[in-house]
């Protein structure tokens, strides 16, 4: 196979090369909570002002159950940072955050808005059907949140297994994994000052089981950023958890097109929502290194997949993953590891079925950490 593989490879290099660095690469932050949420204080304008500097092209809103952000003229381009405005049903459990719809969920013909009872019973299918009948995107979100019983903050995990025709999921969300280092004061000054460097990864359990869900159908994976810049007092001090200057160098999710930005509010949001849905996305932290430039396909002689995508295997296929640096390179199919490799550039024969991701690690202050983690390319 080697020599196959090594065959395969010089004769698709060109047309690799092609594909992968014609993909435009624009960089977002999804679920964030801004002064329309009831537990939100910071205007659109000012997180737009902090995105920019941030170098992130859209923001996707989720404010708590209502679209009052969109009604107000909020959802458009802010220069050169796209607002897209969406909206987390928040019952207690199985919060649940969509997007390109018109109109919040209308329960006995009154609008769920703050104040709102969290305790309301309603099952996921509902709100579920409710936005993919109105042609709308929908994720589960923080679907393994733990909270932080030390300091108050509730678990809020998706219960529901049993819901289906979801978009995709949460598979990194900041804030769960922030919270889960929050032991007691010690950790969490330290993880405060310091949140980079306490960040573990996606959990394994969501891991898992979104590779077990895409073994049976497509599931998008995004990362879930859940900032509300909420002000918190700890020993008699007041913390802003977190400004969003700083927020907004955690979890991103990137999104991959064939075109640019029309500079257009409506094609520009259907632009990043259309590729949301194919899957044509990755997730990444920012804060050690930007990961625009990441690249993943799997290709032969008469056919090309990159995240997201099918690809009709022949007999032999070539796997390429492009990081935008030197990194520990995980490919994953089917759950399992089936190649690792410190590597500016990776190239693979594959000869097998399966469902394919890549998962990257960025050595830091002499550790890896978790840097990228893609969408999958589906091999029938």
């Amino acid at each position: 196979m080697f020599i196959r593989e090594e065959l395969m490879k010089s004769r698709l290099q060109e047309k690799a090369d092609q594909f992968i660095f014609n993909l435009y690469d624009y960089t977002g932050a999804i679920h964030m909570h801004s002064n329309y949420s009831y537990d939100g204080r910071i205007a659109i304008d000012r997180i737009v002002e902090a995105a920019r500097k941030n170098n992130v092209d859209f923001l996707m809103f989720t404010d708590h159950n209502w679209l009052q952000a969109r009604h107000d003229g909020l959802e458009r381009w802010f220069d050169d940072v796209l607002v897209i405005v969406g909206v987390e049903v928040t019952p207690r459990y199985n919060h649940y955050i969509a997007f390109g719809i018109d109109e919040p969920l209308i329960i006995c013909d009154i609008s769920w808005v703050f104040p709102y009872d969290e305790d309301l019973e309603i099952k996921p299918q509902f709100y579920i059907d409710w936005v993919r009948g109105r042609g709308g995107i929908g994720f589960i979100a923080h679907p393994d949140h733990e909270g932080a019983l030390r300091f108050h903050v509730k678990q809020h995990p998706w219960l529901d297994w049993g819901a289906k025709d979801y978009t995709g999921m949460g598979i990194w969300d900041f804030m769960t994994d922030w919270q889960s280092h929050l032991k007691g004061y010690v950790s969490a000054f330290f993880g405060y000052f310091f949140p980079a460097h306490v960040l573990k990864g996606p959990k394994q359990i969501t891991l898992t089981r979104w590779d077990e869900l895409n073994r049976y159908r497509k599931v998008v994976g995004i990362g879930e950023l859940d900032n509300h810049d909420t002000v918190r007092e700890i020993l008699g001090m007041r913390f802003a958890i977190f400004p969003f200057h700083k927020a907004l160098r955690f979890i991103t999710t990137h999104v991959q097109t064939e075109t640019p930005f029309f500079n257009d509010d409506k094609l520009d949001r259907r632009l990043i929502i259309n590729a949301l849905k194919r899957g044509r996305a990755y997730v990444a932290l920012e804060y050690f290194q930007q990961a625009k430039g990441f690249r993943f396909i799997i290709m032969d002689e008469t056919e090309i997949a990159t995240m997201g995508d099918e690809f009709f295997l022949d007999e032999m296929a070539i796997l390429r993953v492009h990081p935008p640096s030197e990194a520990k390179v995980r490919v994953i199919k089917d759950g399992e590891v089936v190649r690792e490799e410190v590597t500016e550039s990776l190239w693979m024969g594959i000869d097998e079925k399966g469902v394919y991701r890549v998962e990257v690690y960025l050595k830091r202050h002499l550790k890896y950490r978790p840097w990228i983690f893609s969408n999958p390319i589906y091999v029938r």
